[in-house]
């Protein structure tokens, strides 16, 4: 028997573990950090993560736990709500390595499939060959198939086909005992129990208690609180395979799955009704369902807002009237009869006004504000950090609109709101809110509301789970749901299954209370002085960093909707290189209790693959901006510290290149040199296998000079002004596009002007926490170009990197009173352009172009302007989404290239293959200097495109 939980356990443990032939054993203090949390408000530390590549770790895994006592929580994605894949003992991690589609069945519509499977990957499969898996979450781009068996989840388009239950045809499991369970939907009832004395047992107790199955189970299709008890009846068929589905890992640990999957039905049209209020919206649900839809979604207005003023009025395409709206999918093989179906709905549920969008992109973007919902519900209309723990109830769908109001009501009576959407058509109710969860009082008041919440739900008929499960939110709350006999009757289950009560121990029976455990009442403060202001979390990193509520769209390849994040996830597929991964071990580094302060291994493992790429900024829907809490991370680790070489050599380049830009032939000779000699390289903590550019023979400041471009100060009074900020990259290595930028303007009959100083936005002390002397260098910068904001001078720059700086960083370094000036009048050449009504791009029919935008470009600035400049053009145009890798220093520092290669390999490297002939269109210097290093292929600059002097030679 190994110890008790506590410090010699890990060890101990891992060792066992390893003994027993498990390859892939984690208990490093930064991995169970990362694991410590889901995407719930519960915080649980394992003592061991394991990660199996097979059934037979999963029962050597099982068999340790056994012997040493250690209860066993499975995990798929870690996007459960409820708290339901989190514990104190082993987390086992299903989604690394038992994550394959084992088979396909395209001839009778299954596939078979290991528990770490993602829904997205499934889908793909099925999609191309005609099917789909019915069920699909909004988390469906990272959530696991076994996490959806776990939780019967059901997703948008469950109304039309089905709850995960209902689609389930067999199981392969594991008991705790060791005994691996198979089952099939549709087995006769005789052949289940004589296969197994589980199952035999099992019987017995359904038959002893058919008195309650039958009235209180299946009242309504969401009812998923508890066990799922109607499928042991005997008219149910005993259909075991379905009566796991729900269970929450509590009963046995699933290793394999069936799936039934459903034909892709050939068209797909959206109907979106606009009521005066999603009270309204409620009490019209039902009316739909009579026009057979296969999704009725209910959004809110607030939540409409919120996205737009985070991603700017195009995030949304425009909703009919109304403050609260219903989603309609209908769909069919059939396009005639679909779309007429279609009409029907629009004109017959009593909306005030309503849109039928047959265009399948416009219908994509309204779809990804519903499913973005969970993290754009993170902040409540009063901006305050909003939480899972209430999300998920369900009442029968014909009780909604009143459910709603009376809900809304009891929000207002403890001085809470949130911002409601969800499953209309399945009386499904998703909210997350402001539960002032940091205040002394915080966690009386969730109780209280929570608990009359359950009792609102109760009188309704409802249900506490709709498809979440009850986890550590709910399972504790059962009794106001259920007979004491029902209560019963789940501990003789969970006894049955799990005697000793090792299977995710604290869920569904013998529950912890729903206020045990909670990650934000025991959250540290840091009691430094910060660098950065985090402006939009009242300057508090510890509640910057808990913005994650663990969604997870970070673990997704989000490169089909234009996003970003998270590269360095998608190169390595460990949890700790996640956005969300990072934020958990901030997160305890703020707690205090497992990682122990700013320089702690941890934190800086952590961090060391982050990018600093902003993809978090705009892509994750809780609005994490990792770039920035690495940034101050590495501030307080090393000020007044020796820093890396790297620090000192990447981390101040503008000031070397300042200096050999004096004696450019001499400063080319020596980096010829040093990129000759791998040592040099290494000597700067530079990868010896990176390129070292070459220094312009003349400055862009220097060609201003002969080309009557006048400093701000000397043009004062002239018309038509516009400031062309003269970062380093521009200025020393890629004059020329300066210089097309100078012609593009006067062309467009605008004046170009710089400052009279050589500036720097500090952004490689910022990339490298030095942000001390950022705060210096942005300083002087933004005194120099106050005389444009104090004349309404526009200020546009040519990298996107730098420019992102004044319209973010500098708010975040100096404050909106110090910087606000000058972020508000920064633009990117294309939206100075865009905004010009005089003015009209040149015809580029005849440019076929790959664009890759800069991350910080789609992240800060936004690259719509860029699109459309480029559509009204007429230019062909690929857009590639995600980072090109070498991001800034990071792909240049030694122990950094091959995952810079990789990332690289994600978008970039095989869009240049495909296309040999485009040009690539790439604004950032690290994106061109990334082509250009690894795939011999020269970048240009919008500004070169647009250059007059490129149009005539061309």
């Amino acid at each position: 028997m190994l110890s008790t939980i506590g410090v010699t356990v890990t060890t101990e443990l891992t060792q066992a573990l390893r003994r027993a032939g498990v390859g892939d054993v984690l208990s490093d203090g930064l991995s169970r950090a990362a694991y410590s949390s889901d995407a719930s408000l519960y915080r649980l530390v394992p003592q061991v993560v394991v990660r199996p590549h097979e059934r037979d770790e999963v029962l050597a895994t099982l068999a340790v736990c056994r012997d040493a006592g250690v209860p066993l929580v499975a995990r798929g994605g870690g996007t459960s709500i409820a708290g339901n894949s989190i514990g104190e003992g082993v987390v086992i991690d299903f989604s690394r390595y038992m994550n394959r589609v084992l088979e396909f069945d395209a001839s009778a519509g299954a596939a078979v499939v290991q528990p770490g499977t993602v829904h997205a990957t499934l889908q793909k499969q099925a999609l191309a060959e005609g099917w789909r898996f019915g069920p699909d979450p909004s988390s469906h781009s990272r959530c696991t198939v076994g996490g959806m068996v776990g939780n019967n989840a059901c997703g948008s388009r469950a109304l039309g086909y089905g709850r995960t239950s209902d689609n389930v045809l067999a199981l392969e499991s594991v008991t705790a005992a060791g005994e691996v369970l198979r089952t099939r939907h549709g087995e006769d009832r005789a052949d289940v129990v004589a296969a197994s004395p589980v199952w035999a047992g099992l019987d017995a107790i359904a038959q002893r208690h058919l008195g309650v199955i039958r009235p209180e189970f299946a009242r309504f299709g969401r009812q998923v609180s508890g066990y799922a008890a109607e499928h042991l009846l005997p008219e149910n068929g005993f259909d075991v395979s379905r009566f796991l589905v729900g269970s929450e890992g509590t009963l046995t640990v699933l290793t394999e799955a069936t799936m039934r999957l459903v034909r892709e039905p050939s068209h797909r049209v959206l109907v979106v009704l606009g009521y005066a209020d999603i009270y309204d919206a409620g009490d019209a649900a039902p009316s739909v369902l009579e026009f057979s839809p296969i999704a009725a979604e209910g959004l809110d207005k607030r939540i409409v807002d919120i996205l737009t003023a985070r991603r700017g009025p195009s995030a949304v395409p425009d909703l009919p009237r109304g403050e609260g709206w219903l989603f309609v999918e209908i769909a069919g093989d059939d396009r005639a009869e679909v779309i007429a179906r279609a009409h029907r709905v629009a004109d017959g549920c009593g909306a005030l006004d309503s849109a039928v969008i047959e265009d399948l992109a416009v219908a994509a973007t309204l779809w990804r504000v519903r499913e973005d919902g969970a993290g754009l519900s993170s902040r409540s209309a009063r901006d305050r950090p909003a939480h899972a723990g209430w999300e998920d109830a369900a009442v029968p769908p014909g009780r909604l609109g009143a459910y709603l109001r009376e809900f809304d009501e009891l929000m207002s009576a403890h001085d809470l709101t949130g911002l409601p959407y969800g499953h209309f058509g399945d009386g499904c109710l998703h909210i997350r809110i402001d539960f002032p969860l940091d205040r002394p009082d915080g966690m009386q008041g969730y109780s209280e509301f929570i608990d009359a919440s359950a009792d609102l739900v109760a009188k309704y008929e409802g249900s506490f789970s709709g498809e979440h499960g009850d986890g550590r939110a709910r399972s504790g709350l059962l009794p106001k749901m259920y007979s004491p006999e029902v209560i019963a009757l789940f501990g003789e289950v969970k006894r049955h299954f799990d005697p000793a009560g090792l299977l995710n121990p604290g869920v569904l029976v013998d529950p912890a209370a729903p206020t045990d455990y909670l990650r934000i009442p025991a959250a540290g403060r840091v009691s430094e002085p910060l660098a950065l202001k985090y402006l939009h979390d009242g300057g508090d990193f510890a509640q910057a960093v808990h913005r994650c509520t663990g969604v997870g769209k970070c673990r997704a390849d989000n490169s089909a909707a234009g996003g970003v994040m998270c590269p360095s996830y998608l190169a390595t597929g460990e949890e700790k290189d996640s956005t969300r991964g990072r934020a958990r071990v901030l997160q305890e580094m703020v707690n205090g209790s497992l990682v122990h302060g700013w320089s702690s291994p941890e934190v800086h493992d952590a961090l060391d693959l982050c990018l600093s790429c902003k993809g978090c900024a705009s892509d994750c829907p809780t609005g994490i901006d990792m770039a920035s809490y690495k940034a101050e991370v590495l501030h307080q680790t090393y000020r007044h510290k020796p820093r890396p070489r790297s620090h000192y050599a990447l981390g101040q380049l503008p000031r070397w290149v300042r200096l050999g830009g004096r004696m450019p032939k001499i400063a080319n000779v020596m980096l010829g040199l040093g990129d000759r000699v791998g040592a040099f390289k290494r000597l700067a903590g530079v990868d010896p296998r990176r390129s070292l550019p070459e220094l312009a023979p003349v400055t862009f400041r220097q060609w201003c000079s002969t080309h009557g471009v006048k400093t701000v100060e000397e043009s004062d009074g002239q018309p038509d002004r516009v400031l062309l900020l003269t970062d380093t990259f521009t200025n020393h290595f890629s004059p020329e596009i300066g210089q097309a930028a100078v012609r593009v303007l006067r062309d467009a009959g605008l004046e170009p002007v710089i400052t009279s100083r050589d500036g720097c936005c500090g952004l490689t002390w910022i990339t490298t926490g030095q942000l001390d002397a950022a705060r210096r260098i942005l300083g002087k910068t933004l005194d120099d170009l106050e005389p444009a904001v104090r004349q309404g001078i526009p200020i546009v720059g040519l990298e996107p990197s730098c420019t992102a700086v004044y319209r973010s960083d500098a708010l975040e370094l100096l404050g909106e009173e110090r910087a606000g000036g000058v972020a508000r009048h920064t633009k990117t050449l294309a939206e100075l352009l865009t905004g010009l009504d005089s003015w009209s791009p040149p015809d580029l029919s005849d440019e076929r172009l790959t664009a890759q935008p800069h991350c910080h470009h789609h992240a800060v600035l936004g690259w719509s302007a860029d699109a459309q400049l480029l559509k009204d053009a007429g230019a062909d145009v690929t857009r590639l989404a995600g980072c090109c890798g070498l991001a800034g220093n990071f792909g240049v520092e030694e122990g950094h290239y091959d995952v810079s290669v990789k990332v690289a390999e994600h978008q970039l490297l095989p869009a240049l293959r495909a296309d040999p002939d485009a040009t690539l269109l790439a604004d950032g210097f690290s994106c061109r200097t990334q082509a250009e290093d690894l795939a011999d292929r020269k970048g240009v600059h919008l500004a070169q495109i647009l250059d007059p002097l490129h149009r005539e030679v061309t």
